[in-house]
């Protein structure tokens, strides 16, 4: 079969073009930007890229256009597709339709944690040599790839662990991602409200959420946050699978939950304690991820305690608060965090570790982000970004293509925040003000215009 991808180098038509290669299929793509590291990952796979999506790509005559959720009604080759009938579908359509058939598909939603604990999930299966296939909206450091077919011989359950969004499907398909998967495993992970582009509250997402619910059979399993007050109501909308909650407060029979230091950990469920993980991953949102992965393992027969020494071995996943270099005493890092919820958590993760570290490894924070996401851009969490940077020392915001005021936002920090209209300016002002032992958390979903770089070229020179 030959498939021509639109939208191909977004992560998750990425990674469904490398599982479509690896199934032997014929695989070409166009993108309107066609850059790296995933048009260097495609082209590694013989996979043959097309900058824009000009109608004479109706030529390549493939059996059928594969369609991602940045396409919409106006784009010339999707008007041609249409005008001449050609057959066409969408993203999570095919994979369904193509790869996960016949496979026990564990699936992790939530607003926050998906990639993460997708990549802990799959390594988890893998240590465990169920040698899972995956899909995950990011590059696992364990395995170096994000996406793959894994066993194929029949043996065991064929376990395909899938990070599973909440977006919607395609233009022509408004409903969310994961409806298209039919989990017998199912991860939820937590809920807030988010895409503001095509979400009107927060009831709409729960309403999504639930219909992932209705596709679980009586014999799967969901894996619930217990802290998480907006899965309890999609929860009581109706529910027919065992339901496991993690990250009880209070130990409870069909609870896990963890006690102790994220470094090491106990997992307790119920009385008994089945699991001990020692790591150096940051943060109490990392410990619930780790709770969800072990659950969602064991509904595939991996005993808690294995996966606890796997997670010990887990190396994370790119742009988790990833050190990109150090000059000048100062430490650069990237991370992906773009949700108030998610920056807050991410700050707070690296300041319980800098306040329990040796005085000469700590020092202060400066945040740096970009309101990138279509949520953020319209403003709706605004108000919120005070609270989620209050954990660092200083705080970057670059301003530009905003339709609300940066500055005035974040007017409570007073003169804590620095709001700059480029990425330029906004590394002038932070290697004005950085000192050898700071750390520079740059934090988006985006490239942000190479700022990591910038600022280490900037305090090498700076000496």
């Amino acid at each position: 079969m030959h498939i021509h991808i639109l939208g191909i180098c977004g992560t998750f038509m990425g990674g469904l073009a490398a599982l479509a290669r690896e199934a032997g299929h014929t695989v070409t793509g166009c993108d309107a930007n066609v850059y790296p590291p995933m048009s260097d990952q495609l082209r590694a796979l013989d996979i043959a890229l097309i900058e824009g999506y000009a109608a004479d790509q109706l030529a390549l005559k493939p059996d059928v256009f594969v369609v991602g959720n940045v396409v919409v009604r106006g784009n010339p080759l999707m008007e041609a597709i249409l005008d001449a009938g050609a057959r066409y579908t969408s993203g999570p359509q095919w994979l369904a339709e193509q790869v996960l058939p016949g496979r026990h598909v564990l699936a992790v939603a939530g607003t926050h944690g998906k990639t993460t604990t997708t990549s802990m999930l799959a390594w988890i299966l893998e240590r465990a040599g169920a040698a899972p296939g995956f899909l995950v909206g990011g590059v696992p450091l364990n395995f170096g790839v994000s996406a793959r077919l894994g066993r194929s011989d029949g043996a065991g359950p064929r376990p395909f662990v899938i990070e599973a969004d909440e977006y919607d499907t395609a233009f022509f398909d408004k409903r969310s991602k994961f409806v298209h998967y039919r989990p017998r495993t199912a991860v939820l992970n937590n809920l807030e409200f988010d895409h503001a582009d095509i979400f009107d509250d927060l009831a709409a997402i729960e309403r999504q959420f639930h219909h992932l619910v209705r596709t679980v059979p009586r014999a799967g399993r969901l894996v619930v946050n217990a802290r998480d007050e907006a899965l309890q109501r999609v929860l009581a909308k109706g529910c027919w699978s065992e339901v496991l909650r993690f990250g009880a407060r209070k130990e409870a029979p069909g609870e896990l939950r963890a006690r102790g230091e994220p470094q090491a950990f106990d997992v307790l469920r119920g009385s008994l304690k089945v699991a001990r993980v020692e790591w150096g991953l940051l943060g109490e949102h990392n410990q619930l991820n780790a709770l969800a992965a072990i659950a969602a393992a064991e509904h595939v027969g991996v005993d808690p305690e294995a996966a606890g020494a796997a997670l010990a071995a887990f190396e994370n996943v790119r742009r988790r608060l990833e050190l990109r270099g150090e000059a000048g005493g100062v430490r650069v890092y990237d991370d992906f965090a773009h949700h108030p919820s998610a920056i807050r958590t991410t700050l707070n993760g690296l300041r319980r570790k800098l306040d329990g570290a040796a005085a000469r490894e700590a020092g202060r924070i400066l945040a740096v982000f970009e309101p990138r996401t279509n949520t953020m851009k319209l403003g709706h969490m605004a108000a919120q970004l005070p609270w989620a940077l209050e954990e660092a020392d200083l705080a970057f915001c670059h301003a530009g293509g905003l339709g609300w005021d940066a500055a005035q936002a974040l007017a409570p920090l007073g003169a804590q925040a620095v709001v700059a209209p480029t990425v330029d300016a906004l590394v002038e002002r932070i290697l004005a003000a950085a000192r050898p032992g700071d750390h520079v958390v740059c934090m988006s979903n985006g490239g942000f215009g190479d700022i990591h770089r910038k600022l280490l070229d900037g305090l090498a020179a700076r000496g």
